[in-house]
């Protein structure tokens, strides 16, 4: 079953067209990376998949329904998270805080105590520093906020945005282990991602997008192995 569709989609900026008849499918359950160079219009389809932008043509649909013109702030209450690039948090306040404001639904916010034992068991670090202000930690420890927050919002769909942008090797696979640990609890999630070989070696299915077109499209693994992607994107 796919829990979200995009079919069709084209979309852009103050006449400037980005996006050109994009479809994709989230698959309930499963881990979906999309991947392609800067200015390809990942960041685009993003916003307008979450409502964020609105789209010229084309539909959105998530769970069986037409989302397409609905506000972002339905969209989130329904169930459609992002953790946006450059992790956005709410640096003057602590990291308990930063995950209060993330479980602003009613089922999230009943739910409270629960989910953060959740994401405390997924980032033990967060707990050690429950009461320190975001901005004072590290790039990596703020992603990790960013992402507990996200999940503190109980989201049928999980979109990360560059979720490995300026930080180190380690850090990185810190966090792409978690995706793994969270794909295993069947949450359904959307990567974009520009570290190509981890994002697909997580993923379960990939789209690449290249001048605002789906240029290719398949599992993860096998993108992984074709020689296309490789050269363009691992430098093999």
């Amino acid at each position: 079953m796919n829990l979200l569709e995009i079919n069709d989609l084209t979309s852009g900026y103050e006449g400037v067209q980005i996006l050109w008849g994009v479809n994709l499918r989230l698959e309930q359950g499963k881990l979906t990376t999309l991947v392609g160079s800067n200015g390809v219009g990942k960041t685009t389809l993003l916003a307008t998949a979450m409502g964020l932008l609105r789209p010229w043509q084309g539909t959105v649909t998530f769970a069986g329904k037409d989302v397409t013109f609905l506000p972002a702030y339905a969209r989130a209450k329904a169930g459609m998270v992002l953790v946006p690039e450059g992790r956005q948090l709410f640096t003057d306040m602590t990291v308990l805080e930063n995950l209060e404001m993330g479980a602003f639904s009613k089922r999230a916010h009943a739910n409270f105590k629960q989910n953060l034992a959740k994401v405390f068991e997924l980032f033990p670090r967060l707990q050690e520093r429950a009461k320190q202000k975001a901005g004072t930690l590290s790039g990596g420890e703020q992603q990790m906020v960013a992402v507990a927050r996200g999940l503190m919002a109980e989201p049928e769909i999980l979109i990360l945005d560059e979720l490995s942008l300026g930080l180190s090797p380690l850090l990185a696979l810190t966090l792409f282990e978690s995706l793994t640990r969270l794909k295993k609890t069947g949450l359904t999630m959307l990567l974009v991602e520009q570290n190509v070989s981890m994002a697909l070696a997580v993923s379960d299915y990939a789209y690449v997008l290249a001048e605002g077109r789906v240029h290719l499209e398949g599992p993860a693994r096998d993108l992984l192995k074709n020689d296309e992607v490789r050269k363009a994107y691992l430098g093999i």
